[in-house]
């Protein structure tokens, strides 16, 4: 009899370019197609509410294209570790097939997982499928891990280049008996009292093919004003492709390769390094999102925090337009242009001397395309507490950068017209307190976390 190939979908939910499929594949037996929502094994951090609406309906695209090549998708919850080896014992595979995770508690998961699986005489193999470079191949000259952006994208670049993206599968053998599945609404994935995602509805479609789609528009209507036009939040010339890479509806193999051609394409080649830069720092520092990488910045005195303060940075009502605005649209959209983000990440931090945690946690919750690495290190990069990070004293000017960046108010208008206008805290002395509150971290011992 066939011993069927399980093939373990994670944050790779696509079928073009997928190495854990194709191995399933050229294996030549029936496949039985796996996720897992895990929100019980140990360090595994829930998803947030965005990033679950998003998960539904990729899965419903995902199940879509799977039953048009032949295949079922089985969805199970509960601890990984323990799911796939139950399934893969229930229906005999013979084989286990999986994409790598680089978060502490998921690769730890899945180490575990393969040592069982291996004991109970099954055959597993594990892929490079969602970095375009592994963070074991990417060192300085002594060995060590890259603490700045420019040396880590010149060392990238020097490497071999990304390999050609894998086809897409035309049939999928799902082979005679597939498990039992959940019903994919008993999981609860969307909002229902209240619904809030109707913006994200109106923004996003989920899926490998708007994916694709996606990135074709971008390198053929937008690359060509990037460069130019990319700190504009109004400009519409950013890609749109960060919720897309981070559920891996498209590798970052096939964005690399169908921009690498293009007149234009290195600056925006560039935000894929910083990608690949916060996923290493995460490899190394799996604490990421709770600990500050730098430690010194352990002696920064946060005062205590004043919740209305939080609540009204969270809820856009801060009287400072393009904060105000940056907000609105993220819970409208699930998103928010990457300056503007910027903005309104500084304004907390150094504005509202609120903890840099604080921010993360709320980002984790309201953004589609949250992730363990980019959203914990760009939060730790506006901080001053992380990886190659902007000086602490580097301060956003809000007032400034609507005026540099949204000249014309369209931003503003479209997001924050109705918002108030009058700042709840002072810009030029809440200033001067951070900078005051930072002498502590200067006389502090200028280290990182690199020894733990």
């Amino acid at each position: 009899m066939a011993s069927p190939s399980l093939v373990w979908f994670r944050d790779d939910l696509r079928l073009a370019d997928n190495p854990a499929l194709r191995a399933a594949i050229d294996r030549g037996e029936p496949i039985l197609a796996v996720y897992v929502l895990d929100e019980e094994s140990a360090g595994i951090r829930p998803l947030g509410g965005a990033a679950r609406w998003w998960l539904h309906h990729s899965l419903v695209s995902l199940r879509t294209r799977v039953e048009e090549r032949g295949g079922r998708l089985v969805l199970r919850r509960g601890p990984a570790e323990r799911v796939v080896r139950e399934l893969a014992a229930d229906a005999g595979a013979g084989a286990v097939f999986w994409n790598r995770r680089y978060g502490g508690p998921e690769r730890d998961i899945d180490a575990a997982l393969k040592s069982a699986l291996r004991a109970d005489g099954v055959e597993v193999s594990s892929f490079a499928a969602s970095l375009l470079h592994e963070p074991w191949t990417v060192t300085t000259g002594s060995g060590t891990h890259f603490s700045v952006f420019s040396p880590f994208w010149r060392a990238c670049l020097a490497l071999p280049a990304p390999r050609a993206p894998l086809p897409e599968p035309r049939e999928i053998d799902g082979g005679a008996v597939v498990p039992a599945s959940d019903d994919l609404a008993d999981w609860d994935l969307l909002p229902t009292r209240p619904d809030w995602a109707g913006g994200l509805r109106g923004t996003w479609e989920p899926g490998e093919p708007a994916a694709r789609r996606r990135l074709r528009s971008f390198l053929t209507d937008d690359l060509t004003s990037y460069d130019r036009a990319r700190d504009e939040p109004s400009a519409g010339a950013t890609s749109l492709l960060s919720p897309r890479l981070r559920w891996g509806e498209i590798s970052p193999f096939t964005v690399w390769h169908e921009a690498v051609g293009t007149e234009r394409g290195a600056g925006f080649l560039s935000e894929l390094g910083w990608r690949e830069f916060a996923w290493h720092t995460l490899y190394h520092f799996p604490d990421l999102a709770t600990r500050n990488l730098r430690r010194e910045f352990d002696a920064f005195p946060w005062p205590r925090l004043q919740p209305s303060r939080l609540r009204a940075w969270q809820r856009g009502e801060t009287g400072v337009p393009l904060v105000d605005a940056g907000m609105r649209e993220l819970w409208h959209t699930g998103y928010m242009h990457n300056r503007v983000r910027m903005v309104v990440a500084s304004f907390l931090v150094k504005n509202l001397l609120i903890d840099w945690r604080r921010g993360e946690e709320w980002f984790w919750d309201t953004l589609v395309d949250a992730d363990g690495a980019n959203n914990p290190f760009n939060w730790q990069w506006v901080a001053g507490s992380g990886a190659d990070a902007a000086p602490y004293f580097r301060i956003f000017n809000p007032e400034l950068q609507a005026k540099k960046f949204d000249p014309q108010n369209l931003y503003i208008s479209a997001w924050a017209s109705d918002a108030p206008h009058t700042p709840i805290v002072d810009l030029a002395e809440t200033r001067r307190a951070a900078l005051a509150a930072y002498d502590a971290v200067k006389r502090a011992p200028r280290t990182t976390d690199a020894g733990r």
